[in-house]
């Protein structure tokens, strides 16, 4: 996992008008065809989802607290009506909620669950209404979750969507970890719930977690579901949202305890750090269904992250320590040098930490190999990925640990260096949206290796990635930072991840 300390959202909370109420009932509506938006009597404004009138199951309504939003209040199809309340303004009831379903036609005969964010845990029950007000962001969204993944039969009966909800309410747990800015040893610290700590790594931070919330839950084994919700505070990447949840459902799966994970984003007003929060609850298996490994939402296949692991046995890939370490130096330096010029573009199209994102990198690459054994180069090259998700941040950090990790794997396989290059990238791209023209790293990477592969010319290879690199200066980005300038701003400029990694190319090859 990479670490950002730093503000990354490419809006302030300002901008994205967090407490204002009505927000997202202006905005929906144009997502979401099928929203109408609804202002009771207490000009308070309910967003209704008339694509559910005619639905058979209990209707699911939700109520949430003005500036720490959720991305589930958006993203959930099951949410019959959702709106917003400010602390200390009068509130809608649940009742209210019950007659405007009824009012535009929804089928309430079955009943109405309504979720409130609220300051403690409370469960009611009145007339076909079953309302559960829940302490905390996370678990509201963990509840959100719970109702969209429970098994039909539960969907059907008011009852049993009470019953998992009273069990939720007496058997969840929940913990917060976030960085913060103070350095502990050699990585940045991560304040857990009841310690402040040095992250190591995603695997290290997750373990931790977990084992807190499993040691205060209830006891392991019998007919259980372990349904695990987490949420990215303030922004994660795609990339290392999907590093959490392996971690998270590896955890889990080395304990041969079956899971059902969910994510959600949530974007809290009171504070920019950064981290994730994590609520457990054991359900019984009548509730819900376990769910497999979670994937990468672009692949079709079902593969995760590259084990880095040891193993044991000889590589096919041979190579001699003085050999990879003059390459890897060279390299690196280079990184090193060009950083100005990297800086000076990302600040042009990014956030202007590009550069010194992959200067950190290159030194700590620098700093690890100078006691490693580099003839033993998949094995070492995996002890380097879990180096470098300490210490180089960002989506660079991520894709470039992502790659190393299968490059490490495939290493011990693979007939030659290009196919285990080429076998990484295809295993990289799983893992990114990001595609050739998209003004990404990828930019560069795609054309050098696939190059390699044809001709096994690093010359040709070369020319191709500096080709790929000198086109991003007419492209438009799609995906990271850029893309939220205009054209004309990027325009000359080339993208600065897609020109790090050339000069690391460039550098490698140069190698005496």
């Amino acid at each position: 996992m990479s670490v950002v300390v730093e503000q990354t959202l490419p809006y302030t909370a300002v901008e994205l008008k967090l407490e204002d109420p009505t927000r997202w009932a202006r905005l929906f509506p144009l997502m979401r065809p099928s929203i109408k938006v609804i202002e009771t009597t207490n000009e308070q404004t309910v967003v209704v989802d008339t694509a559910l009138a005619g639905s058979k199951n209990v209707l699911i309504a939700a109520i949430g607290s003005v500036g720490n939003f959720s991305s589930k209040m958006l993203s959930e199809s099951h949410l019959a009506a959702f709106t917003t309340e400010r602390p200390g303004n009068p509130t809608i009831s649940a009742e209210e909620l019950q007659t405007i379903l009824k009012d535009n036609g929804f089928p309430t005969q079955n009943g109405v669950v309504v979720l409130r964010s609220s300051t403690n845990q409370k469960l009611r029950t009145s007339r076909g209404i079953v309302e559960f007000s829940v302490e905390g962001e996370v678990r509201f969204d963990h509840v959100l979750s719970l109702l969209s993944a429970m098994k039909p039969d539960i969907k059907l009966s008011l009852d049993k969507t009470q019953a998992l909800l009273e069990h939720f309410a007496n058997a969840a747990t929940r913990t917060t970890s976030t960085f913060r800015e103070n350095r502990i040893g050699n990585g940045p610290s991560v304040s857990h719930s009841l310690e402040i700590a040095e992250f190591k790594s995603a695997k290290s931070a997750v373990d931790k977690d977990l084992g807190r919330l499993l040691s205060s839950g209830p006891l392991l084994g019998g007919d259980l579901i372990y349904s695990i919700h987490c949420s990215d505070i303030n922004g994660f990447s795609r990339l290392e949202n999907n590093i959490l949840a392996h971690e998270l459902s590896e955890y889990l799966a080395n304990k041969q305890l079956a899971s059902h994970t969910s994510h959600s984003t949530i974007l809290d007003r009171r504070s920019q750090a950064r981290g994730w929060a994590i609520s457990l609850c054991a359900m019984p298996s009548i509730f819900l269904s376990p769910r497999s490994m979670p994937t990468n939402s672009i692949s079709s296949k079902n593969e995760t992250i590259p084990s880095t692991k040891p193993r044991e046995g000889t590589p096919k890939i041979q190579l001699s320590d003085s050999q990879v370490r003059k390459i890897i130096i060279t390299g690196c330096e280079r990184v090193i040098k060009e950083e100005p010029t990297i800086t000076e573009y990302d600040t042009i199209v990014g956030d202007g930490d590009c550069g010194y994102t992959l200067r950190d990198g290159a030194k700590q690459v620098l700093s690890f190999i100078r006691n490693a054994d580099l003839s033993k180069l998949p094995s070492t090259l995996s002890a380097l990925v879990d180096d470098l998700e300490v210490n180089m941040g960002g989506t660079s950090g991520a894709l470039y640990c992502i790659f190393f990790s299968s490059l490490a794997q495939n290493l011990w396989d693979a007939p030659s260096l290009p196919a285990a290059l080429k076998a990484s990238l295809d295993h990289l791209l799983k893992y990114t949206r990001a595609r050739l023209g998209d003004r990404t790293c990828l930019d560069c990477l795609i054309p050098f290796v696939d190059t390699l592969v044809k001709t096994d010319n690093l010359a040709k290879a070369l020319a191709e990635a500096r080709k790929g690199v000198e086109t991003t200066k007419k492209l438009e980005a799609k995906l990271g930072r850029s893309s939220y300038l205009d054209e004309s701003a990027t325009r000359g400029v080339p993208d600065p991840g897609a020109y790090g990694l050339l000069m690391l190319l460039e550098g490698m090859a140069s190698a005496p």
